[in-house]
Formats: C-alpha cells, structure tokens, sequence
C-alpha cells in the first residue's frame, strides 16, 4: 500500500478497467479506511482507493482505465488529505510501485 499526499477534493481515477465491489464508508475489517472504494479486476486483483471525500461510483458499475471515481479525502482513520492506494492479489496487499506503469495522472 502507499500514501499520496494530495490536496483534499483532488481527483481519484480508476487504476484499471473492473467491477466496484464496494463503494460506501468501510465497516467491518476495513473500518479504519473511511469512505472506501474496491474495483475487482479479474484473476485475483483488485485495487482499494480509501479516505475519500467523494465517491462517484457504485457497487456492480464497471469501470475503465483512467475513469474519474471519487476525491481525495481525510476520513476514517486518518492524519491528513491523501489517497491510501492498494493492490491486492487474492487478498494478499502487493506493493503499488512495482506494478504501476507510467506517470501518475493525478497528484495535485
């Protein structure tokens, strides 16, 4: 998982295309994650975009590589505006930087 510092309100795009599994304020064993995105990306990946201040999406939308889904935010547990980004294979957390490709298109 990472940590990008962004300005509360920034822009959130979808890593890559997938299902949302989830798009609510987490409960459960992700209540610390604040409002909380998931999108399902087939063969085990998913991705978790949490501390939200917007969420754009809903549980069963599909989504593409790059579509806007919510704004960076501060809630849940958390010390300041940022994006808490994970990637996960079969549940297991991977680490983001070796398996993005290309410029981050938002980090204002």
């Amino acid at each position: 998982a990472i940590d990008v510092t962004m300005a509360e309100g920034s822009p959130v795009y979808a890593a890559d295309t997938g299902t949302v599994t989830y798009a609510s304020y987490a409960a459960g064993t992700y209540y610390d994650y604040g409002n909380l995105i998931v999108v399902n990306h087939g063969n085990g990946y998913e991705t978790f975009y949490a501390h939200l201040s917007g969420i754009n999406v809903y549980p069963g939308q599909i989504v593409n590589q790059g579509d806007l889904i919510g704004a960076t935010g501060n809630t849940g547990r958390s010390s300041g505006p940022h994006l808490h980004f994970e990637i996960r294979l079969n549940d297991f957390r991977m680490n983001p930087l070796d398996r993005l490709s290309g410029p981050v298109k938002s980090c204002n």
